[in-house]
C-alpha cells in the first residue's frame, strides 16, 4: 500500500511538472521568451508562484524544459516532411524549407530554442534532443558534397572513399545553418524584404544552397 501510494504520488508530480512545461510553452507561442516569468508560468498552470522551484530549481531549468519541447516539435516537423529515398540535396532543402517555416509559425519557441546563452543545454536531455538535429544536417551536407572516388596522391583515407572529411562537413553545416538562421531572422524583421524587393524567401533559400553546396549540375 505505501509503495502504491508513493507511486500515485510520483504521476501527481509528474502531472504538474509536464503542466508547469505545457503552460511554458503555451506561453511562449503566444506572447514570445520574453514573456517567460516563472510567475506567469505559474499562474497560467494554476499553482502558486513558488510550485516552480520544487520542479525546477532555476529559472534556466525551466526554460531548458520549455525549449526541448520546441526541438522535439521541430523534429516531429522534419520527419514528416524528409524523404528518405531522395538525394542528401533535395532532403537538405526540405530540412531547409521546414526549418524556415517553424521559425515563421513558432517565433517565440524558435527564439528561445537557439538563445544558450539563456538555457541550461547540458541538462534535462536539451542537448541530447538539439544535437542530432545538426547530426543529420552534417551527414547530409557531408553525403551532398561527396566529390566520389578519385586520384587521391596523398593517400589519405577520407580523400581515397570520395567522402569529405566530418570536420569538414560540419564546418559547412555550421555554415549553413548559420546562413539559414539569418535569412530566419532577417525575413521576419523585413530586412531582407527591404533589400531584395522580394514576397518569398524561396529564391534566397536556392541560393543558399548553392553558395554552400555548390550549384546543380545541369542535367546533360
Amino acid at each position: 500500500m505505501h509503495l502504491q501510494e508513493n507511486e500515485g504520488h510520483d504521476e501527481r508530480e509528474d502531472g504538474l511538472r509536464g503542466r508547469l512545461v505545457r503552460a511554458g510553452v503555451e506561453l511562449v507561442n503566444a506572447e514570445g521568451a520574453q514573456a517567460l516569468s516563472l510567475r506567469e508560468i505559474a499562474r497560467r498552470a494554476g499553482v502558486s508562484h513558488g510550485a516552480p522551484r520544487r520542479y525546477f530549481p532555476t529559472h534556466l531549468d525551466l526554460l531548458s524544459a520549455i525549449a526541448r519541447q520546441g526541438f522535439a516539435e521541430l523534429a516531429d516537423r522534419l520527419a514528416e516532411e524528409d524523404r528518405e529515398d531522395a538525394g542528401p540535396r533535395e532532403r537538405i532543402a526540405i530540412l531547409a524549407r521546414v526549418y524556415l517555416a517553424y521559425a515563421e509559425t513558432r517565433r517565440g519557441m524558435y527564439e528561445l530554442m537557439f538563445r544558450h546563452d539563456l538555457l541550461e543545454s547540458g541538462r534535462l536531455g536539451l542537448r541530447e534532443t538539439s544535437l542530432p538535429l545538426f547530426a543529420h544536417l552534417t551527414a547530409l551536407v557531408a553525403r551532398a558534397t561527396d566529390p566520389g572516388p578519385g586520384p587521391n596522391p596523398t593517400g589519405d583515407t577520407a580523400l581515397s572513399s570520395g567522402m569529405a572529411s566530418p570536420g569538414d562537413a560540419a564546418l559547412r553545416a555550421g555554415a549553413l545553418w548559420a546562413n539559414l538562421h539569418g535569412i530566419a531572422q532577417l525575413w521576419h524583421w523585413g530586412s531582407l524584404r527591404l533589400a531584395t524587393r522580394g514576397t518569398d524567401p524561396a529564391p534566397l533559400l536556392a541560393a543558399a544552397l548553392d553558395a554552400h553546396l555548390g550549384p546543380v549540375e545541369a542535367a546533360p
